[in-house]
């Protein structure tokens, strides 16, 4: 019996989960059964293409992608689709090809999240800043002293 070479990742983005299958073929690349040319909106189609054309179409050549994807917007289904795509590849390659090109096409595919930093929340929040420390009172005084001057 002769297992056929699989992998299966996912990509999220908010709401939306992609769930993608890698496994060797023709390089075909479905979302939702439909070829990824046809994917809509137009605009955001280049968003998917973007993780083919970064690793090069040679590395995509005898690997199927079958993506399903479900939940959240148009946008956040796209950044889904893309995840799980740039991660199919690389885990493709690492599990059956070799260790150093999954580690190059990783470096290029696979984002990484930014560390938190101290002083706020996340990696970039911080709390906001006010510098206006003058209460009423003390802003009438100063408008009165400036005018006794005159």
């Amino acid at each position: 019996m002769s297992a056929s070479k699989a992998v299966q990742t996912f990509g999220k983005k908010k709401t939306a989960t992609a769930v993608a299958h890698a496994r060797e073929g023709k390089g075909l690349i479905r979302i939702n059964g439909s070829p990824i040319n046809l994917l809509k909106p137009e605009m955001l189609r280049f968003k998917v293409y973007e993780a083919v054309l970064v690793a090069g179409e040679d590395s995509f050549a005898g690997i199927d992608v079958r993506v399903r994807v479900k939940g959240g917007g148009h946008t956040s289904q796209v950044y889904a689709i893309r995840q799980a795509i740039a991660k199919a590849i690389v885990a493709y390659y690492a599990k059956y090809v070799d260790a150093y090109s999954a580690i190059e096409l990783k470096k290029k595919l696979v984002s990484r999240m930014e560390p938190k930093k101290f002083g706020g929340a996340g990696a970039r929040a911080r709390r906001q800043k006010s510098y206006v420390y003058l209460s009423t009172w003390s802003y009438a005084f100063l408008l009165t002293s400036v005018c006794s001057y005159r």
